[in-house]
């Protein structure tokens, strides 16, 4: 069984969509099994993390930001890749460190989640995009 989410993005940071990929697996019927996700675009990534305290989702955010600047800051100069903006070339970066898939165990019919996690899709551009992930049941 696939599926599409659309997660509209407001701009940089983390975008949580657990409870659209909850339904899609409470309502496929499927009590055990693997769900795989996967982002069709090349400035964002998937994760896994805590949905409790929103700091967390601010440090990750900023830490990136430090870890990859804008192009238009001093220390990315070498950048060669840079008519799409000064935003883009640092989420490819971003991109490529984090994950564009997931696989998450099914069990009991839900994903098998901690208690304080949470599915999110972290966009890396400046604006904000709506964006493809598929999602894809077997078992």
């Amino acid at each position: 069984m696939q599926t599409v989410f659309s997660v509209r993005t407001s701009g940089p940071g983390l975008h949580e969509f657990t409870a659209e990929v909850a339904r899609f697996v409470r309502d496929s019927g499927l009590r055990e099994g693997l769900l795989t996700l996967f982002v069709q675009h090349t400035s964002c990534s998937l994760l896994v993390q805590e949905n409790a305290d929103p700091g967390v989702q601010r440090d990750l955010q900023e830490f990136f930001r430090r870890l990859v600047p804008s192009s238009d800051d001093a220390s990315m100069r070498w950048l060669t890749h840079t008519t799409e903006g000064p935003d883009d070339m640092p989420a490819h970066i971003k991109a490529a460190l984090t994950a564009v898939s997931l696989s998450i165990p099914v069990t009991d019919g839900r994903p098998a989640l901690g208690t304080w996690q949470g599915i999110y899709l972290f966009e890396h551009r400046d604006r904000g995009h709506t964006r493809r992930v598929v999602g894809q049941l077997s078992g």
